[in-house]
C-alpha cells in the first residue's frame, strides 16, 4: 500500500472540472457502482476496478468509508493473469502437433492459418483457466481542499488507465499535474516565458576535456 510505506513514489493530478456540493453524498455509491470484480472463476485476462483503502478485498466498504477527514481515499485493484511465453510455446505446440496428427488422418498435409489462429486462442483460454490472477493495489488519495488527487503509480500504462477509469467513474477529467503546470501555478504566464527562454548549460567542456 503505497501511501502507508515509510516511502513511496506517486503521481499527482488535479481536476480539470468544477465540482458541484451534491457530487459528493454520491460519491460512495459511485465507488460501489464502479467497483473491482473477482476473476478468479472466470477465464478473464484482467479484472480492475475501486476497493477500500484499508482492505483490497472489501468492494462495499464494510470495514471503513472512503471519507477520512478533509480527504477521500479509495484504491485502484488490478488482477493480471499472466502465461509464462515458454508455457504458452509448449502448449501451443502440443496443441499444433495433436492437430497436424489429425489433418494426417483425413489425409491433409497443412493446417489452415485461421485454424492455427483457432487453436492459439484456445490454448490461451485453456491455460487461463489453469492460471490465478495476480492482484496489485494502487493507492488514490483525494483532496478537495487542494482539487488534487494523488495516485500511487508512475507507470505510464497504470496512470492512463487511473484517468480514463476515474472520468468513467465520476465523470470528472484529470489533468497530470507537471513541472512546466507547477511553474504555471508559482510563476505566472511571464514566469513561464522566462523559463522557457533560458538555454542549457554546457558542463562539459568542448571536445570533451571537463
Amino acid at each position: 500500500m503505497a501511501f502507508l510505506n515509510p516511502s513511496c513514489s506517486f503521481t499527482r493530478f488535479r481536476v480539470r472540472d468544477s465540482i458541484p456540493e451534491e457530487f459528493w453524498p454520491t460519491l460512495p455509491e459511485k465507488l460501489k457502482q464502479f467497483a473491482f470484480h473477482d476473476i478468479d472463476e472466470l477465464p478473464e485476462e484482467r479484472s480492475f476496478g475501486w476497493v477500500s483503502f484499508d482492505d483490497m478485498l472489501d468492494t462495499e466498504w464494510r470495514e471503513s468509508q472512503p471519507y477520512k477527514g478533509r480527504f477521500i481515499v479509495f484504491s485502484l485493484r488490478l488482477d493480471t493473469r499472466r502465461i509464462a511465453a515458454a508455457v504458452l510455446k509448449k502448449h501451443l505446440a502440443i496443441a499444433l502437433k495433436e492437430e497436424q496428427r489429425r489433418m494426417l488422418e483425413l489425409n491433409k498435409q497443412y493446417i489452415a492459418r485461421e485454424r492455427k489462429k483457432e487453436i492459439k486462442e484456445q490454448v490461451i483460454l485453456k491455460l487461463r483457466q489453469r492460471c490465478l490472477p495476480v492482484p496489485a493495489e494502487f493507492n488514490v488519495i483525494w483532496s478537495p481542499e487542494r482539487n488534487e488527487v494523488w495516485f500511487g503509480s508512475t507507470h505510464g500504462k497504470m496512470i492512463d488507465l487511473f484517468m480514463d477509469y476515474f472520468q468513467q467513474s465520476f465523470d470528472l477529467h484529470l489533468e497530470q499535474i507537471t513541472p512546466q503546470i507547477l511553474a504555471e501555478r508559482f510563476l505566472g504566464e511571464e514566469g513561464v516565458m522566462a523559463i522557457d527562454s533560458l538555454e542549457e548549460t554546457q558542463f562539459v567542456a568542448y571536445g570533451g576535456e571537463a
